[in-house]
């Protein structure tokens, strides 16, 4: 069955080639290595981030005697140092450039305003005035 699929594709396929694709070569779905770095810390975030708030609250509180103050600085210094939200940075989806970008569209001001000016967003246009 297989050799009869064979014969049939190699016959027809010569009449009918498969278009062409022209694009860049994709290995993986992050744009370079600081993305990934990026979407790695968001993980951790997202596994330890409550927690380390938690003992950071319970440590940094005055009022809590001082051996559960220290038992919770000790758990802190135990999670990994990427838990925390500081660590993550806002990105853009395309270039993955970390400056400059706009938060409900998650791109670069660059590239932002390209897509604006070729009309390639819906509901943004330039400004005229």
């Amino acid at each position: 069955m297989n050799n009869i699929i064979r014969n049939s594709l190699s016959i027809y396929g010569q009449t009918f080639k498969q278009p062409t694709v022209f694009c860049q070569q994709v290995r993986n779905k992050w744009v370079d290595f600081r993305m990934k770095k990026d979407a790695r810390r968001r993980k951790t975030v997202e596994d330890y981030g409550a927690i380390k708030m938690r003992l950071n609250i319970i440590r940094k509180n005055r009022i809590i005697p001082m051996e559960l103050q220290e038992a919770a600085h000790q758990d802190v210094i135990k999670q990994p140092p990427d838990s925390t939200h500081r660590r993550c940075q806002a990105r853009c989806v395309l270039t993955s450039r970390p400056r400059g970008v706009l938060f409900r569209w998650r791109l670069s001001r660059i590239v932002f305003r390209h897509l604006a000016d070729y009309n390639k967003m819906s509901g943004v246009q330039r400004a005229m005035w």
